[in-house]
């Protein structure tokens, strides 16, 4: 298993909208990010460093491995 870098909310927002989410809303700086099919959804914190257990679990809520999410930055 791949270790999981430091990186921006920005940063994980691209790299989601190359799997088919999109943007759906923001409230503030948390970015909310939906895909229809399969369908997932997921709240982003639009910080400067995401913390590495949050990340983590963005990832859980997106169904992707850490090594496919790794690939798309």
């Amino acid at each position: 298993m791949t270790k999981l870098p430091v990186i921006s909310g920005a940063e994980c927002v691209k790299a989601l909208e190359k799997v088919g989410f999109v943007v759906q809303r923001q409230r503030g700086s948390h970015i909310t990010m939906v895909r229809l099919n399969p369908p997932a959804q997921t709240t982003i914190p639009n910080h400067k460093e995401l913390d590495r257990s949050t990340l983590r679990a963005i990832i859980r809520q997106t169904n992707l491995s850490v090594d496919d999410f790794v690939a798309l930055l």
